[in-house]
């Protein structure tokens, strides 16, 4: 088991960016570029008032396969005080075949504190034929006040079991993905991710009349769904919290690559916050 304990003051150095940006950036670093069976990693950090911290890596999180049934596993806790923003924007991760993986993040908030949360999986090692293939994948996302009042609980699920497999369930979606904003400090970027997302979708979803009433016989055939070609990018987005502090979008790509460009196009308003532009 690796534990860690963090604490982000007003620290004095070289500031990532510009002269007027004070952020300290933080590179989660694993052993051998990856998670082993059975690792357990524990991490706590406290984001002082008034202080900039951003959480990253240096590439995808790597899990390998797994030995019987030890599952890997991840848990952080965070505490972001008044007028504080944490960033927590990690590469995805990606586990190997019959990998096993379960990660928890805890935020613990106070009244005017500013948060961004990235949380992301591949599908696999494309070029090996994994597409899918791993055993169990589980990550919980908890954002709390500081007075333990619940913002949002969420947790994503992805096992082998039942009938269908998991590939058959994705159809062609090689990435699944959650993007939180929240804070007074980020409320530019809610409006315009909401926007963004509210243009995309009715862009990509949009059907001519014509092609409607053509096909419009085939609604109740099961197979109908092969006239209509899937989007490549499939994005949702809604509000949370109290007055609307929240903002989380869901995102289901056919490309890793794709889903680097959302993210750069929408959090580049961060950069006089964070001293560079993420995922560039």
């Amino acid at each position: 088991m690796i534990q860690a304990d963090i604490t982000i003051w007003m620290i004095q150095g070289n500031p990532v960016g510009p002269s007027t940006t004070d952020a300290v950036w933080i590179y989660s670093l694993t052993y051998g570029g990856g998670i082993v069976s059975g690792d357990s990693i524990s991490c706590e950090f406290t984001i002082r008032d008034g202080c900039t911290a951003v959480l990253t890596t240096q590439a995808s999180t790597k899990v390998y396969k797994s030995l019987g049934s030890k599952c890997s596993e991840q848990f952080m806790e965070a505490r972001v005080g008044s007028d504080a923003l944490f960033a927590v924007i990690p590469d995805p991760v990606t586990c190997f075949s019959t990998a096993r993986y379960s990660q928890k993040q805890v935020f613990r908030l106070a009244s005017d504190s500013n948060l961004v949360i990235v949380d992301w999986i591949t599908s696999g090692r494309h070029e090996r034929g994994e597409k899918w293939d791993f055993e169990l994948y589980k990550s919980t996302n908890h954002i709390i006040s500081d007075d333990d009042q619940p913002f949002f609980l969420d947790t994503v699920l992805l096992e082998r079991e039942g009938i269908a497999s998991m590939v058959e369930h994705m159809w062609n979606y090689q990435v699944i993905a959650m993007v939180i904003l929240w804070g007074p400090k980020l409320r530019h970027i809610q409006s315009q991710v909401q926007e963004d997302v509210r243009r995309m979708m009715s862009e990509q979803l949009h059907m001519p009349s014509g092609g409607l009433s053509r096909h419009a016989k085939s609604n109740s055939d099961p197979n109908s769904r092969r006239y209509f070609a899937k989007p490549t990018f499939i994005a949702s987005c809604s509000v949370f919290g109290p007055k609307g502090s929240g903002v989380v979008v869901r995102i289901a790509a056919m490309t890793t690559e794709s889903v680097y460009k959302f993210l750069q196009h929408e959090l580049a308003g961060m950069e006089p916050l964070l001293g560079v532009t993420p995922y560039c």
